[in-house]
């Protein structure tokens, strides 16, 4: 912006100038020609009396005398032919003057001042003197650097005074820049001091209101979603109660276990809703774990519903960069998508590999395939609430990886995880 208004003032300063100077260089021209030539006129009227009245001899004396002084061609035609003082030729201007007219014409070497002097006993003599061309510009060059000069001196001051401008409107420009890309960040503390115009102070007070309002906002909803989520510990105690009422210590202990991973989720869920800032550590977990935790935890749904499940796994630890409670997340919402758009029967495989620079999670099935747009937010066609898939992207996101869905081979649809290492050296 700074750039484009010093353009801007240079082109409109150069064009004003250019609009200023140019006539003002002609005007000294002529101005020089005209004090030249009424010069020359001056001292062609002082020869009139001489020329008029005087001999021949005295006329020869006063030419020379004049011409040595001024510096000028001077000739004083008589009316007999002789020509005193400089010889020169007659020209059209002098044969016009023998009639009687004076006048001031243009010559090869410049200008030519001939007057008409009247009164003489044998006729009518002419004055001729020459005005070289170097005396008609005479200081215009000096002048027109001058000029030149100072044109450049206004527009050098025309680009510092825009220059100066400039900054005071890309200074406060650049401020609202800066504190955009800090609440991009998730630094909501982050404000602009209001500068400059009142339109950009405008500007800035809308964005502190905006920032402010979100910052409430988001207030308001990490309340709402800790209140949800401490209402669901009372259901959670009472399922673990009627857990410990079942007879089979087996199945006791299994929903147990359940009862107890779904409120550590919970605890998580309501921790995290009450951070205002990300956590300091760096997140980490062991994929290996995880992964066989929760396929040995599905794998008793898959036998009640008939499904065959085809493990791969690599055998750990395998860290990745992503906390445990968000990656049992992921896998959950992963293998229980299988259960939500699969018919019973349906059987599946897990996969767990390393490969370059990352960890790779398959998980395929072959049902009917994914829908288009499954793996956008909120999106179902098996009436759940269409999250499982986000929160996968979200973890592989965290851990520098991504979410892939692709068909497979003899139909049915195939999830990838694929999650990057931790940033810490020693977590890794």
């Amino acid at each position: 912006m700074r750039a484009r208004l010093a353009l801007l003032v240079a082109a409109v300063s150069v064009l004003t100038l250019i609009a200023f100077l140019v006539p003002l260089a002609l005007l000294v021209r002529t101005v020089a020609e005209d004090r030249a030539t009424v010069r020359a006129t001056a001292d062609a009227q002082s020869l009139v009396p001489v020329v008029g009245t005087a001999d021949a001899a005295t006329i020869r004396l006063t030419v020379e005398q004049l011409a040595a002084e001024s510096g000028r061609p001077v000739s004083v035609f008589l009316p007999d032919g002789t020509v005193l003082g400089a010889q020169t030729p007659r020209t059209p201007a002098v044969a016009l003057a023998a009639r009687g007219q004076s006048l001031t014409g243009e010559s090869a070497a410049g200008r030519e001042v001939v007057i008409a002097v009247q009164g003489r006993a044998d006729g009518t003599g002419v004055i001729r003197i020459a005005v070289p061309q170097h005396e008609l510009t005479a200081g215009v060059t000096r002048a027109w650097l001058v000029l030149a000069l100072l044109g450049v001196i206004l527009v050098l001051i025309g680009l510092l005074v825009a220059d100066r401008l400039a900054r005071t409107l890309v200074r406060p420009i650049s401020d609202l820049s800066a504190v955009s890309h800090r609440l991009a960040n998730a630094e909501l503390d982050a404000r602009v001091t209001p500068a400059g115009p009142p339109e950009l102070r405008e500007v800035a007070g809308a964005l502190n209101h905006l920032a402010t309002r979100i910052q409430v906002l988001l207030v308001q909803e990490r309340e709402q979603v800790a209140d949800l989520s401490h209402q669901l510990r009372t259901p959670l105690t009472a399922l673990r109660l009627e857990a410990e009422s079942l007879r089979d210590p087996d199945d006791a202990a299994r929903i147990t276990a359940a009862a107890d991973g779904l409120e550590r989720a919970v605890t998580g869920l309501i921790r995290q809703a009450r951070w205002r800032h990300a956590p300091a550590q760096p997140a980490s977990s062991d994929v290996a774990a995880i992964v066989a935790d929760r396929v040995a935890f599905w794998s008793v749904l898959a036998e009640d519903t008939g499904r065959a499940v085809t493990l791969d796994l690599t055998p750990g630890p395998l860290p990745v960069g992503v906390a445990a409670d968000n990656l049992t997340a992921a896998v959950d919402a992963l293998l229980g998508n299988v259960f939500a758009h699969t018919p019973d029967g349906t059987p599946f495989a897990v996969r767990l590999a390393r490969e370059v620079g990352e960890v790779v999670l398959t998980v395929a099935d072959e049902g009917p395939g994914m829908p288009a747009g499954a793996i956008r937010r909120g999106a179902s066609a098996a009436g759940s609430t269409g999250l499982g898939l986000d929160i996968a992207r979200r973890a592989a996101q965290a851990a520098g990886g991504r979410l892939e869905l692709r068909a497979g081979p003899q139909g049915g649809a195939q999830v990838l995880l694929r999650l990057g290492p931790p940033t810490s050296p020693r977590d890794a």
